[in-house]
């Protein structure tokens, strides 16, 4: 490979063109092409970028033999067919989240890209952004004690998609969060809605993920609110965090509260609970574009030959989360299981 990593970008829409301007500013990376089929969204690229390639045709991307990379920021429904095409034309590939439509296409994918030895990484941006990595280190230290739930909230008025339902477009944010805290999957999911604007697409979800030895955590969606709402609260023994990530400054803040039952006690008299009242405090944290880190990740991978940390096995968990949610939108919220087998595969002998 060359000093610099050639990247072919598919779709120019709402989010491909802030992944080419961050590609475009790292020094290891070339951004060669950008495919669109709307011209003038090309034409806009090109005025930006006028050393830009750019075309409709996705197989002359794919088919470029000096570009090493393909990146796409499609609409959700082509980026099964258009990673299967990068993949096996040999191209490392980024997939904007989510990863596919379904389980299955996810975990194919995963398995072409391990058969050719080709990074796949999945669009999970929040991953990269500075006040969760900081509750990753909070969460694993200890200093908020045992997770007891988490509660987040992704609320807005807008925008409303024609092709997914508002799980599929919001919640992917604060799943991933989720999983990357607790580093393991859920065992079930719970998820009921309701379509107020357009039939059979619900813009408002309230999601219940249920994990081992009793974890617990709520995601509410919603594309029908007066107030943009970016919310997450983190229950644990000894300590809360509130990640609130519309604070333009303190994104984080610690909260030294818990709850405390008597350890021994005889009679119902004799039971009280304890209440806990400490200090708040916000730690300081560094502000750094997320995407930024995020494209810098995927040329390292690249480059060293690590699995990024939004592997395509992360996104084929969020996935699954994403189609159970789904399934029991249709039976009125009953619990579906999720299978723990897919994405897993043997130990090489």
């Amino acid at each position: 490979m060359q000093d610099k990593i050639n990247i072919g970008v598919a779709g120019c829409g709402y989010w491909g063109p802030n992944l080419i301007r961050n590609l475009s500013a790292l020094p290891g990376c070339r951004v060669r092409y950008a495919c669109d089929p709307d011209e003038t969204r090309l034409h806009h690229m090109r005025e930006l970028y006028p050393s830009l390639e750019t075309g409709s045709d996705f197989d002359r991307l794919v088919g470029d033999d000096e570009v090493d990379a393909v990146v796409i920021a499609t609409p959700v429904h082509l980026h099964y067919e258009l990673a299967k095409k990068a993949l096996e034309a040999g191209k490392h590939s980024f997939v904007e989240k989510p990863m596919t439509q379904t389980a299955v296409q996810a975990n194919e994918l995963i398995e072409i890209a391990a058969e050719k030895k080709l990074t796949l990484m999945v669009g999970h941006t929040f991953i990269y952004s500075a006040p969760v990595r900081r509750i990753k280190e909070i969460v694993s230290s200890g200093d908020i004690g045992e997770i007891q739930y988490i509660s987040s909230r992704r609320l807005n008025l807008g925008l409303f998609q024609k092709d997914i339902n508002v799980a599929w477009d919001l919640a992917p944010h604060d799943i991933s969060i989720i999983l990357y805290l607790l580093g393991k999957p859920p065992l079930s999911v719970n998820c009921q809605g309701k379509a107020h604007i357009h039939r059979d697409i619900e813009d408002v979800t309230n999601m219940s993920l249920n994990f081992e030895n009793g974890g617990f955590a709520t995601v509410h969606s919603s594309w029908l609110d007066p107030n943009k709402v970016r919310e997450m609260v983190i229950v644990g023994s000894k300590r809360m965090i509130l990640y609130d990530d519309n604070q333009p400054l303190e994104k984080i803040k610690i909260y030294d509260k818990r709850v405390e039952a008597p350890p021994h006690y005889d009679t119902f008299a004799e039971f009280h609970y304890s209440y806990h009242y400490g200090d708040m405090y916000a730690p300081y944290i560094k502000q750094m574009e997320p995407l930024k880190v995020e494209c810098q990740h995927f040329l390292d991978c690249i480059k060293m030959g690590k699995t990024p940390e939004t592997s395509g096995l992360d996104g084929l968990r969020v996935i699954q989360i994403l189609e159970a949610s789904s399934q029991s939108l249709k039976r009125g919220g009953a619990k579906v299981e999720i299978d723990q087998t897919l994405g897993v595969r043997p130990t090489a002998v």
